[in-house]
């Protein structure tokens, strides 16, 4: 180890691109083209395709030729369409979000310069970059909350003089409780503070 290493650690937060995002995302959107198309199809009255592996595999199971029908737009192709379109506007969101990386980016701790950089992507406009620095002779103590429950949540927090707390774990993808332990821990001992819980 080098002996920048040694005096500097930078935590990657992964932010809005973890692979769960990406498989939503194109699940969302394949599942609203089919029900944009299945709405299209029934105000143009023509048959939908999609119905064709349903109607299909029932007539075979009767031994009959299958033949397709037209969905009546009012109300179910209605329905379908205004599905459809909030899915593949969802979709779209959240591929921008996955784009834009909101959410990620580092925690950095510089005992050589001294200071702490906390370094977040936000969504477009005035605030995209969140550039937080603070000097290490500001910080009291590392705190860890641990909340169980359903929808349980490990955080990391960084605390200031005047109780000021400052999350440093990422939202979304919960660390275990012993890796949760073990950064809160190293990043104690590296800052020489104080860990509380």
């Amino acid at each position: 180890m080098t002996q920048n290493n040694i005096l500097i650690r930078r935590y990657i937060i992964v932010g809005e691109r973890r692979l769960s995002n990406y498989w939503w995302a194109i699940v969302i959107f394949l599942g609203s083209c089919g029900f944009l198309a299945t709405g299209l199809c029934s105000y143009l009255g023509i048959p939908n395709w999609l119905n064709l592996f349903n109607t299909a595999s029932n007539m075979l199971a009767e031994n009959q030729e299958p033949s397709l029908t037209t969905l009546p737009f009012f109300p179910q192709g209605l329905l379908m369409s205004f599905y459809g379109s909030l899915g593949f506007l969802l979709s779209i969101y959240w591929s921008l979000l996955i784009f834009w990386n909101v959410g990620g980016g580092f925690n950095e701790f510089n005992k050589k310069d001294g200071f702490v950089r906390i370094f977040r992507w936000g969504y477009p406009g005035k605030n995209r970059k969140i550039d937080l620095s603070y000097s290490l002779k500001d910080i009291e103590a590392i705190r860890v909350e641990l909340k169980q429950g359903i929808d349980s949540q490990r955080t990391i927090y960084l605390r200031l003089k005047g109780k000021r707390e400052i999350p440093l774990t990422g939202i979304g993808q919960p660390l275990t409780l012993k890796e949760i332990e073990k950064q809160a821990s190293e990043l104690a001992n590296f800052l020489q503070v104080s860990l509380e819980a």
